[in-house]
């Protein structure tokens, strides 16, 4: 399965003329791509899937979210398979 995921942007810079960002996702942190939402900065809350961020979302919506994917097993499951190829998706 592949979740759209709500992360915390830590750092923002530019590869090969891409906007690129670290996302800590409840403390698993991933280098996506912000090309498709220009207006995020450090500190903002975006959903990412597939590697790139989608859309900008409040911090209490996201907090939540993380919280109930969390509580069911998802966000484990999410990221066993994100770190571990041979699980696929």
């Amino acid at each position: 399965m592949c979740l759209a995921l709500p992360g915390k942007v830590e750092d923002v810079w530019e590869a090969n003329g891409t906007r690129m960002a670290t996302v800590n996702f409840g403390g698993v942190r991933k280098e996506v791509c912000l090309a498709f939402v220009p207006e995020v900065t450090v500190g903002d809350y975006t959903i990412i899937h597939a590697g790139f961020a989608i859309t900008q979302l409040d911090e209490i919506s996201a907090l939540e979210t993380l919280e109930i994917f969390k509580s069911i097993g998802l966000l484990d499951q999410e990221f066993a398979i994100v770190l571990d190829p041979q699980q696929g998706s």
